[in-house]
């Protein structure tokens, strides 16, 4: 039953539930029939019964010679006037001789009005149905009993019997058609859907399953699923462009690895040359070491992997880290890294990723801004917010809608050895602990900051 088609299902379950309806109704139809037959066939033979008792009573009964309708001898009908010891005083000519009444009977009927079933004493396959009632005199007591076939009765149930069990079945296999072409029509257009998913693939680009016009549960779940393909869709191109953008990155710094090495292996570099080749594979090997880091990083993000070691940490400590540890570079630059922890004491988050996505934005602000960079922290109440912020010209407008996509840069005077994805790891970070990330223009600069939730009391 399982792997039965739905609209066989469909089908059969509506073939089921009309077969019960026709059973239900047909069964009442028959007992509705018998119910009305039988009143009829009481009605008539008790009106019978009381005109033989007034005949009785009045004293001229001769059924033999009566013209009263119901009284004259019948094919079908019977009459008889049995005394009150049950001996046939009167009868019409079929049953003079055969009383319709056992002794039981008569000592029943003495005393009130019966009515029974039995064995027409003609023919002893056919039932009739009796009315016995007495007729009281000024010095005996009289029965006068009156009879009809049920053949009748028994015949019209046969036959509405018979046009059931002939007609139901043919209505219940023109309903059934009837059924599993609506169910076709009503999947037809789920076959559609199914027929275009199959032809769809990674290379189709923008396909969408076919949606009915009909605003109902089958359109609405076209429009559910076409909305899956897309996300789908984005995600695979996102994907195909990670991967691209990838090697791409991994491409420039192993290129510039194999120069090197082909280069002190090719000629005769003095000490100093040595020296500086070395300098740049070292440079070029931790640029490698970082990207596949923020490789890592993004990876586990993507599959909601990204480990967390949630902990109360000293802020203001991790701000001073952050400054010693970019000190050298600052020199360098003359540009000075100001801490401004804001009052706030302790964070509660991973300390490791905070660090990663602040030395990121410090790096960031290192390399493509302008002026002295301020490291911030204030408090937002629920939240803690970390900025950073430089006085350099800040991010191009049609940057900043997609600054924290993976692999996006700004113009090209601020992608000096950068890869793109210093703001996507701290978005992903910012993420992780249920935080957000925002980049924002000042006049002069740029601000980068993550707000970090408080944990819940």
């Amino acid at each position: 039953m399982s792997r039965l088609p739905i609209r066989l299902k469909l089908t059969l379950a509506f073939a089921l539930a009309v077969i019960l309806v026709f059973a239900g109704t047909g069964l009442f139809l028959h007992l509705r029939l018998g119910a009305d037959l039988d009143e009829s066939i009481d009605a008539g033979l008790r009106s019978r019964a009381a005109d033989l008792v007034a005949l009785i009573t009045e004293g001229s009964v001769e059924l033999e010679k009566t013209a009263v309708p119901g009284l004259a001898a019948e094919s079908q009908s019977f009459t008889q006037v049995l005394e009150s010891d049950g001996t046939i005083s009167d009868a019409t000519q079929a049953i003079k001789d055969t009383p319709l009444l056992s002794a039981a009977q008569v000592d029943r009927a003495n005393s009130g009005p019966i009515i029974f079933d039995r064995a027409n004493p003609l023919d002893p396959a056919e039932p009739i149905r009796v009315v016995a009632a007495p007729a009281r005199e000024e010095d005996r007591t009289r029965i006068a009993a009156v009879a009809t076939s049920l053949e009748p009765r028994e015949e019209a149930l046969e036959g509405l019997a018979t046009l059931l069990l002939i007609g139901a079945p043919v209505a219940v296999l023109l309903i059934s058609l009837a059924g599993y072409a609506l169910a076709a029509a009503a999947l037809r257009p789920v076959d559609a859907m199914r027929e275009r998913a199959d032809s769809i693939s990674a290379s189709s680009d923008g396909e969408q399953l076919p949606v009915p016009p009909a605003d109902d549960e089958i359109s609405r779940l076209g429009k559910t699923l076409n909305q899956m393909l897309g996300r789908l869709q984005e995600a695979l191109v996102r994907e195909r462009q990670f991967v691209a953008d990838a090697s791409h990155e991994l491409r420039t710094p192993l290129a510039i690895l194999k120069g090197e090495i082909e280069l002190a292996l090719e000629e005769r570099p003095s000490r100093e040359e040595l020296l500086d080749a070395m300098a740049s594979v070292g440079e070029e090997t931790d640029r490698l070491v970082r990207l596949a880091e923020d490789l890592l990083v993004v990876a586990r993000s993507d599959d909601r992997s990204l480990p967390l070691r949630i902990e109360t940490f000293d802020a203001p400590r991790m701000g001073a880290r952050i400054q010693a540890r970019f000190a050298g570079r600052s020199r360098e630059s003359s540009r000075a890294i100001k801490f401004d922890p804001g009052g706030v004491t302790s964070i509660t988050a991973d300390p490791l990723r905070i660090e990663q996505a602040l030395v990121n934005l410090v790096d960031n602000a290192l390399r493509y801004g302008e002026g002295d960079i301020r490291l911030s922290f204030a408090d937002a109440g629920d939240a803690v917010v970390l900025g950073v912020e430089d006085r350099g010209p800040g991010f191009p407008a049609a940057f900043l809608e997609r600054a924290f996509e993976r692999f996006t840069r700004g113009d090209e005077g601020r992608t000096r050895g950068g890869s793109g994805l210093g703001l996507s790891i701290v978005q992903v970070i910012a993420e992780a602990h249920g935080g957000s990330a925002e980049a924002a223009n000042l006049t002069p600069g740029a601000r980068v900051s993550i707000r970090i939730p408080r944990p819940q009391s």
